[in-house]
C-alpha cells in the first residue's frame, strides 16, 4: 500500500497506510561517517543571502518538486510529487521504533514520490521510507491567538480579542474593517503575527499595526504553514505558477 502525505502544523502530520520498509544498508560504521561529513560540508557551502530564511528551499519546475539555495539554483532536482521545509516531524520524534527517531530532527526533509512519502537529507539522499509502525503521537501545544478577523458592513478588519468590546467604538480595533479580506497566518510570533490581506482585488501582507509587509500585487497568496515553517510567503501572479518570497518581497 502508498503513504499519503498530509500537511504540517509545528512539525509533520500525516496520514498514512502500509508501505514497504527500506532495505538495510551494508554500510561499514567509516562509510557512515564519512557520507556525514560530505552531508555537512554540502550545507556548509550553501549561499546565505538572508538568515531569516531556509538555506534551501522548496521550488517546482515542470510540474515536479525540489529544492533550491537562496541563489534560486537546484541543489535537490526537481523529482517530487510534493516537498515540505526541512524540519521536524513530531511524529517520527515520538516514534516507538529507535532507531527511526533521529530522522524525525530538523536536518531532514518530507517529499512525496508517487505516492511513497520520505525523509531525505540536506544532499538530496533518501534515508527512510514513512512505515505507519513507525509513527508516535504528536504532543503539540495549542497557543491561543491574540487576534482575530472581524467583519463589519462586508469589509474585515482586526481585533485583539482582550481589548474588544464594544464594535461601535473604532478605537477598539486593531485594525479598523476597511479590507476585502483578512487572513492571520500561523506562526511563532503570537503578538504581531503576518496577516495575508487583499485590498482592490489584489493580495498582500499586513501586520497587526496595519503596516505593509508585501505590497498589494499579486494574485494570491496561500494561506498555509510556509510562514510558521519558513518565514517565506508562497505567491502567484496569475493564479497557475507560484513561488516563495520572503517578509522583503524578494523572490527565490
Amino acid at each position: 500500500m502508498k503513504l499519503k502525505l498530509g500537511f504540517l502544523v509545528t512539525c509533520s502530520v500525516f496520514a498514512f497506510s502500509q508501505s514497504k520498509p527500506l532495505k538495510k544498508s551494508n554500510l561499514s560504521k567509516s562509510k557512515n561517517i564519512a557520507k556525514s561529513n560530505v552531508v555537512k560540508s554540502t550545507v556548509a557551502k550553501l549561499p546565505l543571502l538572508s538568515e531569516e530564511v531556509p538555506l534551501l528551499i522548496p521550488q517546482k519546475k515542470n510540474r515536479k518538486s525540489g529544492f533550491v539555495n537562496q541563489k534560486g539554483k537546484f541543489v535537490i532536482q526537481p523529482e517530487y510529487d510534493l516537498v515540505m521545509f526541512f524540519g521536524e516531524d513530531c511524529n517520527l520524534l515520538n516514534s516507538p521504533n529507535e532507531k527511526v527517531k533521529k530522522f524525525g530532527s530538523g536536518d531532514f526533509a518530507t517529499v512525496e514520490k508517487g505516492g511513497i512519502a520520505f525523509r531525505i537529507n540536506k544532499s538530496g539522499k533518501k534515508v527512510y521510507q514513512y512505515k505507519e509502525t513507525d509513527l508516535g503521537r504528536c504532543g503539540l501545544e495549542l497557543k491561543k491567538a491574540l487576534f482575530h478577523a472581524y467583519i463589519l458592513n462586508g469589509k474585515y478588519g482586526i481585533i485583539e480579542d482582550s481589548k474588544f468590546k464594544n464594535p461601535s467604538d473604532r478605537s477598539q480595533f486593531a485594525i479598523y474593517p476597511s479590507y476585502q479580506y483578512l487572513y492571520i497566518l500561523e506562526g511563532n510570533d503570537l503578538v504581531n503575527p503576518m496577516i495575508v490581506a487583499t485590498y482592490n482585488d489584489k493580495f498582500g501582507v499586513i501586520d497587526v499595526n496595519n503596516k505593509i509587509i508585501i505590497p498589494f500585487e499579486y494574485a494570491d497568496i496561500k494561506r498555509n504553514y510556509s510562514w510558521k515553517l519558513g518565514k517565506m510567503f508562497e505567491v502567484t501572479k496569475d493564479d497557475k505558477n507560484y513561488y516563495y518570497i520572503d517578509s522583503y518581497n524578494r523572490s527565490y
